[in-house]
Parts: C-alpha cells; structure tokens; sequence
C-alpha cells in the first residue's frame, strides 16, 4: 500500500436512473452527462421487489410502474452490458454494472457488480441476496450491495440495522435526492412521499449500534444525470483512477459524501485514514485537510455522535497577500420564467493567470419517479463543456425558470484559478460580454439579467480567498473507551456539505 498522502481523490455516483428500467432519458445521455464530471459511476436499474406491498387504489400506479420498470431491465440487460462496456475507459473513466432491490423490511440494496459482467438477481429476501452474492464471491464475481435512503421508517423501505451485513456493504448512503440520513436533525430533510426520516434508520444510529461502516452520497436520480449538482456525491481515496483501486477504496470506507461541490476531505486518526480501524488506547491525533468548492463555514469532529469540536471561519488564519489568488469563480446561469427553456452559449475565464481545473455544476432534471416527468423530454444531455484552454473554459446548456423560490433550477460552472489581483474575471452570454475586476468579486457577488426584469440571469458568486477554501486542523482527543467513533462533518457557507466516513476505535 502506498504512503498514505499518495492516495488520490476521485469523484463518483454508484446510484442514479435513466431509462433502461422506470426512470427517464437514454443510458448513452446518463454515461455522457457522468463523463462530465465523474471519475467512477454506476448506471442502477430498477429490479425487483420480493416484498411490494398490496395493490390497493392508492398504490396501483406505483406498482403498475415498478412492474413495467423491472421487465423493461430484464430485456434489456444484455445491451445494456455491452453498452457499458463500450463506454468504460479503465484509468480514466470507470463503469460498475448495478441494479436494484426494494426491501419494505430490511431496506433497499443497490447491487454493484466489480467487473463488466453478471446478470440480474431475483432474491425472495435480504438473507437470500446475501447467500447469492456469497455464491458469486466464492466463483469470482464480486460485488457490493449498498443500503440507500436508509433513514425512511423501519419496514417502509428504510434501512434495519439489525439486518446490516457489512460482508456485501461496506457503506451507506448518507445523502441523495431523497434527503440527508445523517441524524434526526438534518440539512436536506427527507420530502418525498415515501414519508420522513426516522432516528432509528440513521448514520447515528447504526453507529449508536457499534456498527462499523462507510459512507457515500448518491443522486438516486431518475433522469439520467448521475452526479447532478447537489443531489449526492461520493468522493474516495484511491491508489488510482483503476477498477481494482476504486473497490478497494470502498471496501476500506475510504470515502466520503458531499452534497454538490467537490469537497476535497482527508481525515486521519493517529495516521490512519478515514474509515479505519484503530486501537482504542492512547491519545487520538487527528489532522484534517479540506480544499473546499466554497468559502467554509465551519469544520465538525463529532465523536461518538456528539460535537467535540468546531472550526469556525473565524478560526481560519488570512493569509499574507501576494501578487496572485488562488481562488475558485462559480458562474450560476438560469432564473427567468417558468416552464420554459433557455439556452445558453457559455465562454468564461480569466484575462490573466491559468486555470488549474475545470469543475462543471451540471443539474439533471428534477425527477425522483416516473410520475414526476413532463410529457416529450427526449434529450437528458443537454450541459456539456465544449472547450478549455489555460484561461477559458466553453459550454452549452439549458435552463428553465427556478420552479419555486426554494429550488435551485439553475446550471453552473467552476473555475479553479491561479490569477494576478489586479486581472478580471469575464463571461460571454450569448454574445453578452460582462466583465469584473477579481478584487471587486472577492468583495461581493455579481448578477445581471439578460433582457430586464423577469427575464433569464446569471450570477457570479463571490470569490473566496485561499484561506476560506484551504483548511488543515490538528486536534487530540487524550483519551476515550473501547468503541468509540470519530467523523468529520463540513459546511461552506453556500450551503454545500461534506461528510467523512468515520474512524473506529476498536481494540
């Protein structure tokens, strides 16, 4: 194993929908809109349902859809195989083959296949999915099969943690368009009518149990856009973007889940990585890096599901100004009035410096189920870069007004930036150059509409200094019990999250 700073961080999705079983738009638009901001993905069909409750009036076209849904992915799972296959590009680019089990009783299962091959399972139950996947291990197919949405009711599709099995689950869904199964008080609660959260499905509460698991954030969504911008994200620390390393990395819970931004979080416990298991006696050292999307907020050890520590941003410490800012420019595009499409023609940069990365913040459609679609939606990839250079970067998307002053509908795009202080930011809208000093946005955002009031916008958001967007944190706990649990939560101030898998102390 390498050094533990040789480790790579990679960005992913091991849980979405399109339409090659009840959700919406192509598998070829799902694999390009991944491509867009992705290292890792899996592509999730709808199954199988051992467990579907009665078809009383209220339930029927529920199950009417999951029933159409599951045939459709058992007639196309040959093509959607080679389809996938097609699309893999092993170290850049990596494709897991995955499915989906509802279970009212113990909890939903997405089913990763290691490898590009394997065929649907149709299990009557959690124990018997177990016993096939132990079957398939012992002939050299592995897999992973990851509780999801697991802070809904016991026995209404949230997870039961007297049934978890960390054989085939080495972590959990934190966070997905569903909603945060972080506690019982979250950001991101659960809406869906599915029903609330429940105390007794969430993180805290399996580790309450002296279960020891990882975490991830996945979109669950059903339009064809894995990784859609603040709907659930999965980072992970890996030897290399290689197939081998992706799963090794999950199955050590090297990973940790965000909500949109790419958080970049390291978290050690006396030089072990997140998600390890450590002796329980002595001090606990802990160090923690953050290379935020955003300005942070605040930075939380929790211990044993209680805050032993915060890092404020009053705690961070300015740094001494030089001639260039390493800072991070986030162009949002969309506004104007409902219902109606806008397309954008996109080039912004910088007059001066270079442009370290390119991070697009593409958003899917807002679709969680098949009755959440509008009629005539054919194309899912509508938000695509189309060229960078050192201080540029050129895109094409859609927007459609916001659908109620509580969702974000608009598409954006983040520059990671090296640049004199004295240069400019600029953007070119659909022919409209606007154009600021960097000085001025480090103050303050900027916006603008495009054709007056009540017309399409855009808006540049203020632009962090490096201090507000590097963090490390050196903290020791001096001593604890057998059993404990550390993890580290993050908030910017754009509201974006990030949480670690946590660290157990285990003797």
């Amino acid at each position: 194993m390498p050094e533990l700073y040789e480790f790579v961080p990679l960005y992913g999705d091991i849980h979405n929908h399109c339409g090659i079983s009840y959700g919406h738009g192509s598998l070829a638009d799902a694999l390009a809109n991944a491509r867009e901001r992705l290292d890792f993905v899996s592509i999730t069909g709808h199954a199988h349902w051992p467990d579907m409750p009665k078809a009383i009036p209220r339930r029927k076209k529920t199950i009417e859809y999951h029933l159409t849904g599951f045939a459709k992915l058992k007639a196309g799972w040959s093509a959607m195989m080679d389809e996938l296959r097609q699309k893999n590009e092993e170290g850049e680019f990596v494709v897991f083959p995955a499915f989906e089990v509802h279970f009212c009783a113990t909890g939903d299962r997405n089913i990763l296949y290691k490898d590009l091959a394997g065929e649907i399972l149709y299990p009557s139950d959690l124990k018997d999915l177990n016993d096939q996947l132990r079957a398939l291990r012992i002939s050299g197919f592995d897999t992973l099969a990851q509780p999801h949405h697991i802070a809904y009711k016991k026995g209404t599709r949230g997870l039961d943690w007297t049934s978890f099995d960390p054989e085939f689950a080495p972590v959990v869904e934190l966070l997905s368009m569903h909603g945060c199964s972080e506690r019982s008080d979250n950001t991101h609660p659960f809406l869906h009518d599915m029903g609330p959260s429940d105390w007794e499905g969430t993180v805290q509460y399996g580790l309450s149990q002296g279960i020891v698991f990882g975490v991830t954030g996945g979109t669950d969504h059903h339009s064809a856009h894995p990784g859609s911008y603040g709907h659930g994200l999965t980072g992970l620390w890996a030897e290399s973007c290689a197939r081998e390393a992706i799963w090794s990395a999950l199955y050590n819970r090297r990973t940790w889940a965000m909500t949109g931004d790419k958080i970049q979080l390291r978290f050690l416990l006396n030089d072990q990585p997140m998600g390890s298991i450590v002796p329980s006696e002595g001090p606990r050292e802990m160090k923690i890096e953050v290379q935020a999307g955003g300005a942070i907020d605040c930075i939380d050890i929790i211990k044993n599901n209680r805050l032993l520590h915060r890092v404020s941003e009053c705690d961070l410490v300015p740094m001494p100004e030089k001639k260039t800012v390493h800072t991070k420019l986030f162009l949002e595009v969309g506004w104007g009035p409902k219902d109606q499409m806008y397309q954008w023609q996109v080039e912004f940069g910088i007059s001066d410096g270079l442009v370290l990365a390119v991070e697009p913040r593409f958003r899917g459609k807002q679709v969680v189920s098949p009755l959440d679609a509008k009629g005539g939606e054919k194309i899912f990839h509508t938000s695509r870069v189309i060229e960078t250079d050192e201080t540029w970067v050129r895109y094409v998307t859609e927007t459609e007004g916001n659908p109620n002053t509580f969702t974000n509908a608009s598409q954006g795009m983040c520059l990671d930036v090296q640049m004199p202080r004295d240069a400019s930011v600029y953007a070119i809208l659909n022919g409209q150059r606007m154009e600021w000093p960097l000085m001025d946005l480090i103050k303050g955002a900027r916006s603008g509409l495009i054709d007056g009031l009540g017309s399409n916008a855009w808006r540049l958001n203020q632009a962090p200094l490096p201090h507000e967007l590097n963090a490390q944190v050196e903290f020791t706990d001096p001593s604890g019990e057998n059993g404990d649990h550390y993890y580290v939560r993050v908030r910017q101030r754009n509201d974006q999250w990030a949480w670690s898998s946590p660290i157990f102390c285990r003797d």
